[in-house]
């Protein structure tokens, strides 16, 4: 039995299926205290039979180094109740026997598009998404990306746009690229969320602006072949093409991948890309 859990900040979804990311089927629910959640988690597993092995993919950020003592747990989230609890603790204690592989929630969404998705054959590929923060996952040569602790896209510090006065709204850093463009960001500065914003409205170019900027950092870092934005706000009419002539205008025809157009694109897998990418943990050893 392979199984796969996806943990967002708002939802959680729990599945079984196969490692090549074949969903059989699954279940989606709120998620609330890390208690209930991975009650209602492991209660639903243990009806379906017993996991040999299990892919998360978790809100971060999260230990996922498993060398590290205190591999699992949860770090320094604003997600209330979070902050130091063991996901790999409480679900070894359900399932002892089981082989557990964790990632963050956007490094298994990137891992699933850039096998069967949007980046299909591609080696190197960044996943953003961008709901009430922003995050990104990235592949590497074919690896998914790590480092001391995992990808930090939200918080790279970025240049302000000539004309924002915006404070921000990230706790930690306030003007960091999630506390300018991230849907909390958008809800405080324009009275309105991302949804309820008409396409010509001014928010997406400032969104746009934000974004391409991003990029262009990542560019210089960890240069994807194609960049995925999923999430929320990216449904918006229009924001792909926008970012992506944002970014062709910034990036000064220096970046070779950037006029492999389409370069930014929205995710094939649309909300299943963390679930079935946390399916595919099971067989790639990540």
């Amino acid at each position: 039995m392979i199984s796969a859990m996806e943990l967002g900040g708002t939802k959680t979804v729990v599945a079984i299926g196969e490692s090549d990311g074949t969903l059989i089927e699954e279940m989606r629910f709120p998620t609330s205290t890390p208690e209930d959640t991975l009650k209602t988690a492991i209660e639903w597993f243990s009806r379906k039979g017993t996991p040999e092995a299990m892919g998360i993919a978790a809100f971060g950020p999260v230990q996922i180094n498993p060398k590290a003592e205190n591999w699992g747990e949860m770090l320094a989230t604003p997600k209330p109740n979070w902050s130091g609890f063991s996901i790999t603790n409480a679900l070894s204690e359900a399932f002892p026997e089981m082989e557990i592989t964790l990632e963050t929630d956007v490094n298994a969404a990137c891992l699933a598009e850039a096998r069967i998705g949007a980046a299909e054959g591609l080696e190197n590929v960044a996943y953003i998404t961008i709901g009430t923060g922003i995050g990104a996952g990235v592949l590497c040569d074919g690896r998914l990306l790590h480092g001391a602790l995992h990808p930090e896209f939200g918080h790279v510090l970025l240049p302000r746009k000539s004309d924002d006065d915006f404070e921000g709204v990230c706790p930690f850093h306030g003007d960091c690229l999630e506390g300018m463009a991230s849907g909390s960001a958008i809800a405080k500065r324009w009275q309105k969320s991302g949804d309820e914003l008409p396409p010509d409205h001014p928010a997406w170019d400032t969104e746009a602006w934000y974004l391409a900027h991003g990029i262009q950092a990542l560019l210089g870092i960890a240069p994807p072949e194609r960049v995925v934005i999923g999430g929320g706000v990216s449904q918006a009419e229009g924001l792909h093409e926008k970012t992506e002539k944002q970014l062709i205008e910034l990036a000064g025809g220096y970046f070779p991948a950037v006029g492999n157009s389409p370069y930014v694109v929205p995710p094939k897998l649309g909300q299943d890309a963390g679930i079935r990418g946390a399916l595919m943990l099971t067989g790639l050893g990540c």
